[in-house]
């Protein structure tokens, strides 16, 4: 009998950790699709600038910054993590919402960008990435009505 009790623990404690792999790469999934953002990207016709890392916990952490007399000047602070089933960019703005961090929630439906959406933030209410190719990404920044800009980025080589 407490060989059976035994197995049956050995199993359960098994199986838990099984799941507990499965949703981390559940998990890691759902931003592996993010990796093409990783690196420097430029502003195109400007010397405006966003870098993306991976972050060691997951996810992806960056920061958006001029170049000034060859200085970086930083303007803002950037996530994209997973918070519960859903993926979130968080922006952390200088000198802006007494340096509160605005969330915007993947919208899922959205097959063409991936648009990160806060419908109750003044502006923007959404931040849109559509990859063009490996070297080029279409943002729109929007508001109300979908009001709002648009620009390329294009990537940066890699400088070891």
């Amino acid at each position: 009998m407490k060989i059976g009790i035994y197995k049956s623990s050995n199993i359960k404690i098994l199986s838990a950790i099984c799941l507990l792999f499965l949703l981390a790469s559940c998990n890691e999934n759902k931003t592996s699709k993010l990796d093409f953002f990783v690196g420097t990207w430029k502003k195109e016709g400007k010397e405006q600038y966003e870098f993306w890392e991976k972050h060691p916990k997951g996810g992806l952490v960056g920061y958006s910054y001029k170049l000034v007399k060859h200085k970086k000047i930083i303007s803002e602070t950037l996530t994209i993590k997973n918070v519960g089933d859903h993926l979130v960019y968080g922006a952390t703005v200088l000198n802006q919402n007494d340096g509160k961090t605005i969330e915007f929630i993947l919208n899922p439906d959205n097959n063409e960008y991936l648009s990160f959406e806060n419908i109750n933030h003044d502006f923007p209410k959404k931040i849109q990435y559509k990859r063009i190719d490996t070297d080029r990404i279409k943002v729109s920044v929007l508001g109300k009505n979908d009001k709002g800009f648009s620009y390329i980025q294009i990537k940066q080589p890699t400088i070891n």
